[in-house]
């Protein structure tokens, strides 16, 4: 690697410590109530100081040309703030309740025109991304296959029987976090005015993640999440003395 290289790598990193570092100062308000003002700015800095070390562990899978890229960006963020919260005798419900209020008010300061013109979901692009991570370019990268509507429930949908956030997660120890994170895809459906439906996620050992879309729809992200994909599709008096966790 040349020192050119390196420089660059090195000012990307800059690039996303400071981001982070905005981040912590505008969306961790409950932070000081949850812990203290004194307090609380002592866990933003060890945050920022938790993230740096993350940066480079996170998974190629292919840049700007995978739409999961960011996904996996958001992931290292949760990370950091798990990990410090829960030295600070927080729990994972702390960390994906800021991760959760920060996505819902990105999303209201959009137009709603522009809101649901960049968050609305389109076939023609989830089958683009499904023939992409068919090709299995990269190993930490996602499995998708689009699902036919049925005319009655649903549109369309998408299966993913594999996922880059769990796959990260898990080599972090930290399956824990990986629902609340499956969580803002509620969110986004709520802000782009779309009907989500799942009835079971990979981060809850299920075989698969089952998306179906109706478009227009209605979807409400509730805090905290109900996680009904825990019981993978089956009814609760079959999942009672069995006992689902986070895979």
């Amino acid at each position: 690697m040349n020192a050119t290289t390196e420089m660059r790598m090195d000012l990307a990193t800059q690039w996303k410590v400071r981001r982070f570092k905005k981040f912590l100062g505008r969306h961790t308000e409950s932070l000081s109530s949850r812990f203290g003002a004194s307090e609380a700015d002592a866990i933003r800095r060890e945050m920022l100081a938790e993230y740096g070390p993350i940066i480079p562990q996170v998974p190629y899978v292919g840049g700007r040309r995978n739409r999961y890229t960011p996904g996996l960006a958001m992931s290292a963020w949760a990370l950091a703030m798990y990990r410090v919260l829960l030295r600070h005798g927080g729990t994972v419900q702390d960390a994906g309740e800021i991760i959760h209020g920060y996505a819902k008010s990105s999303y209201r300061r959009l137009p709603r025109p522009l809101r649901t013109r960049m968050l609305r979901p389109r076939k023609s692009r989830a089958e683009k991304q499904a023939k992409w991570t068919q090709q299995r370019h990269y190993p930490d990268d996602w499995l998708n296959a689009i699902v036919e509507g049925d005319g009655r429930t649903f549109d369309w949908g998408i299966d993913i029987t594999e996922c880059g956030m769990v796959k990260f997660f898990h080599a972090q120890g930290a399956d824990e976090l990986t629902p609340y994170m499956c969580d803002l895809d509620y969110v986004m459906a709520e802000a782009a005015g779309v009907g989500l439906t799942r009835t079971k996620t990979l981060a809850w050992g299920c075989d698969s993640c089952d998306f179906r879309w109706t478009i227009p729809g209605d979807t409400i992200a509730n805090w905290p999440p109900t996680f009904s994909e825990q019981r993978c599709g089956m009814a609760r008096s079959q999942t009672t003395d069995q006992g689902v966790a986070p895979r």
